[in-house]
This record gives structure tokens, C-alpha cells and sequence, in this order.
């Protein structure tokens, strides 16, 4: 694993604007919300080549509760290489005010050099060598699906839906992904990855704390290496990011949660879709709900376009049972609201092009492992699951950003298996709220 902190610098457009760092930076906004001088007094105040005296007296106030100081200190880039597909989902999922990106499972090495040693996530020496026997074999049957979907496409392009006026570096490419895209739930979760995440020091400062809190040595390692890049460009923020009983006792109980369900519910069967919805449109006698739905949706252009109070107030929760892990790592980026999933395999999912039984002896031995590690009471047992574990999954938030994402999840270029889970999860939402089906557009997800 490296971690890497990108330094922001101005470009020549803006040599003439005050040069700040990021602490710096949170100091001066902090002192103006503060006084009635104006900007240009406060910075002439400051002396930008020695301004620790400064930063130092007014952030203080961070240590006295005045927590959004830390807010203030502007984007603050780092890049995380040779992660696990688990740590990237975990950072994504405890770091909700971030811009990120992570490495598609298209672009990365897939086969058994791009896993972490073992003892570096905290598989036990006496399954070590079983543990890697089995990761192995998940990627020859990775790459066995990926070759057969591979030739059978490329034999057959009806089976791909393609653009009647595509180019043939997009036919291509859309070929490839008809095969990527349905191989990829054999690859390991422990497979490394990279990604890149920019967010303010409070958030980071929060997001380091909960990894030194986990019980997973890869997410302690991370937290240790963040912090010292971090500690580069805010030092007095970043002392704020160490583990404290109340991250510990939680993520403790959370992991204790997700073993009892998940060995209770553990199975390599592939396991039906469900999914739930759950619409609240009460609002205060004082405050009443007066828009029509239609009224706050007709206006949009697109899906970026801007809702009216009717769906900005209405709250949506819904949840699927059968989230495959390779569907779940994108769909909890959607930043809104709260989302939860105790992280089990209740399930294996595979699609209609692969059947279980060609590959029941490796699902058989990775559910076995993945049991075993949970017996054991071991947090390690993330890195057993393939892609294709399927695990219950909850998000609740408002109906403006459940449409927007059922609009983007089941639009044009979505993967097949998100346009699936949404579309059920629209339909279910308009059955509630019948009076936005004709403003709410749902995609074909075409081409792939």
C-alpha cells in the first residue's frame, strides 16, 4: 500500500489572489466569521511566510467543540494505491462528504500477484495457504468466464446492444465489456486497487479515526499512512484522527452483528431479488406539504435538473436483499443520506450467461473458508468473499436523490445489474407515489 498527498497549487490565472495553506486557510475564514473587519484587514494581519502564530490562536477553537473550523481548510487530495476492493468500499462508505474515485475492475490486473500477503489483512497463518488456493482458483474462473463470454460476443455482437451508428473503437469496447462486466463476480474482494479521494481535514480527520477503529490491520495501516501525509499540509487538524473507545465499541458491534447474521445465513445458492421501498410524505400542520409532485418534476431538462419542495421533503428508504458486492461498491458512493449493509453472503449471484453448477466446486470451497473465518470470530473474512456475494443493503434519503439515482442507474451506459435493482426499486416507489410516473424517466441502460 502507498499513500500519496497531492498539494494543491494555483494556476497563473490566480497569481495576483492571497496565497494561503489549507490551515491557514481555515484560520482566516474562521477569524471573519468572527469580526466585521473584512478579508483584506484580517489578511494583513497574518504574515503568510511565518503564519503558525495565527493558525495556532485561532484553531484553538476546534478543541473547544468549534468542529466546522475544520471544514474550512479546502480540498485536501490523496491518493491511495495497492488497497483492497474491501478498504476502497470501506473508505467510500465512511468518507460520505468526499469527491473519490476508484479504479474500475475493466482496468486492473486480474489474477493472484494483485493480492495482498495475507498476514497483511489478517487472514490466519493456518488458513493462509488455503485462503490464497482459493483466491487462485476464483481468478481461473474469472478469466475461464471472461475468455468463453469473450469469443461467444465477438462471435455473436446481437448479443451486446450496440449503437446503431457506433464507431469501431466503441464496438470494441463494448464487446470487452459485455464479457468484463459478467465475469468480474468471480474476482476477490481482497484484489488490490486504487483510488483517489478529495474531502476537507474534518473529514478526513473523521474518516481516519473510524479506520484506526476497525479491527482490520489493512484499515489501521491506512489510517497510519494517511494521517502522515495529511500531517504535511494540516498538522494541528489532523491530531484530531486518532482511534477512541466509542468508534472502537461500535465497529466491535458491528462486526459481532454481521458474523451472527452471516453465519446464520451464509450460503453459494444464488438468492432471488427483493427489494423494499418506503415513502414518508407527513410534514407538520404548520408546515404543510402544498406542491404537487408534478409540479416539482416537470421542469427538469435532465436528471440534473433542480426538484421542487414536493420530492426535496419527501424521504425514501429502500433496500434490497441481494446486493452483489460488485454492485454495492458503486451504488454506496451515492453521498445522500445513510446507508447500511451488515456485509454477509446471504447468496451468490451470478448471471444468466454463467450457471452455478459449471462453478459449484470453487463457490462451495470460498463458502466454506468465508465460515470458517467467521467461526473463528476473525474481521478477516471480508477477504474470503468474491464479487458475487450477495449481502442485504439499505439507503435511506430524500425522493429528489433516489430519482436522480434510479434516473442514472437505469440510463443510458449503466451496467445491466444496476438497471435490474433500480428499476425494481422505481417501480416499487412509483406504485406509492403514482403521481410522478409521468415526469420520472427510467433508462433502457443501453449500450452497456
Amino acid at each position: 500500500m502507498k499513500v500519496t498527498g497531492l498539494a494543491l497549487v494555483p494556476p497563473p490565472t490566480a497569481a495576483d489572489l492571497p496565497k494561503v495553506t489549507p490551515e491557514l486557510l481555515a484560520s482566516v475564514l474562521a477569524r471573519y466569521s468572527r469580526s466585521n473587519e473584512g478579508l483584506a484587514a484580517i489578511l494583513e494581519k497574518v504574515d503568510v511566510a511565518d503564519p503558525d502564530a495565527s493558525i495556532d490562536r485561532i484553531l484553538k477553537f476546534v478543541d473547544y467543540g468549534h468542529a466546522s473550523i475544520g471544514g474550512l481548510t479546502g480540498g485536501l487530495a490523496i491518493a491511495l494505491d495497492g488497497v483492497s476492493m474491501w478498504l476502497a468500499y470501506k473508505i467510500f462508505e465512511l468518507a460520505q462528504m468526499a469527491d473519490g474515485q476508484e479504479s474500475s475492475t475493466r482496468y486492473i490486473t486480474m489474477d493472484a500477484s494483485n493480492l495482498p500477503a495475507p498476514a497483511a489483512i489478517g487472514i490466519p497463518d493456518d488458513l493462509a495457504p488455503r485462503w490464497t488456493a482459493v483466491m487462485a482458483k476464483a481468478f481461473v474462473a474469472y478469466q475461464q468466464a471472461y475468455t468463453r463470454l469473450d469469443a461467444l460476443a465477438t462471435a455473436n455482437p446481437a448479443l451486446v446492444r450496440l449503437p446503431p451508428d457506433a464507431k469501431p473503437a466503441v464496438v470494441t469496447r463494448l464487446l470487452k465489456n459485455y464479457a468484463l462486466d459478467r465475469a468480474r463476480y468471480f474476482i476477490p474482494l481482497a484484489t488490490r486497487t486504487n483510488l483517489g479521494l478529495v474531502q476537507s481535514s474534518r473529514m478526513w480527520a473523521a474518516t481516519v479515526k473510524h479506520l484506526d477503529s476497525l479491527p482490520h490491520p489493512e484499515a489501521r495501516t491506512a489510517a497510519r499512512l494517511i494521517r502522515d501525509e495529511l500531517l504535511k499540509q494540516s498538522p494541528r487538524l489532523m491530531r484530531h484522527s486518532h482511534t477512541e473507545p466509542s468508534f472502537e465499541a461500535q465497529a466491535a458491534q458491528e462486526l459481532a452483528a454481521s458474523l451472527q447474521l452471516g453465519l446464520a445465513r451464509l450460503s453459494a445458492a444464488p438468492l432471488a431479488d427483493d427489494v423494499w421501498v418506503q415513502v414518508d410524505r407527513t410534514a407538520p400542520s404548520w408546515l404543510p406539504m402544498d406542491q404537487p409532485v408534478s409540479e416539482a418534476l416537470r421542469h427538469r431538462a435532465n436528471r440534473y435538473g433542480y426538484q421542487g419542495t414536493a420530492t426535496r421533503r419527501m424521504r425514501v428508504s429502500f433496500a434490497w436483499n441481494n446486493m452483489a458486492l460488485a454492485e454495492l461498491r458503486d451504488l454506496n458512493r451515492h453521498r445522500t443520506g445513510h446507508r447500511y449493509t451488515p456485509f454477509i453472503q446471504a447468496g451468490f449471484y451470478l448471471p444468466p450467461e454463467i450457471t452455478h453448477a459449471a462453478h459449484q466446486s470453487i463457490l462451495d470451497e470460498q463458502a466454506a473458508l468465508t465460515r470458517e473465518l467467521m467461526q473463528r470470530g476473525s474481521a478477516a473474512y471480508v477477504y474470503s468473499l468474491l464479487l458475487g456475494a450477495q449481502t442485504p443493503f439499505e439507503h435511506s434519503t430524500h425522493a429528489d436523490k433516489f430519482i436522480y439515482e434510479a434516473e442514472l442507474r437505469t440510463g443510458m451506459g449503466a451496467h445491466f445489474r444496476y438497471a435490474e435493482h433500480l428499476s425494481a426499486a422505481l417501480q416499487a416507489f412509483l406504485r406509492q407515489v403514482p403521481e410522478a410516473r409521468a415526469w420520472v424517466i427510467e433508462g433502457t441502460a443501453e449500450p452497456e
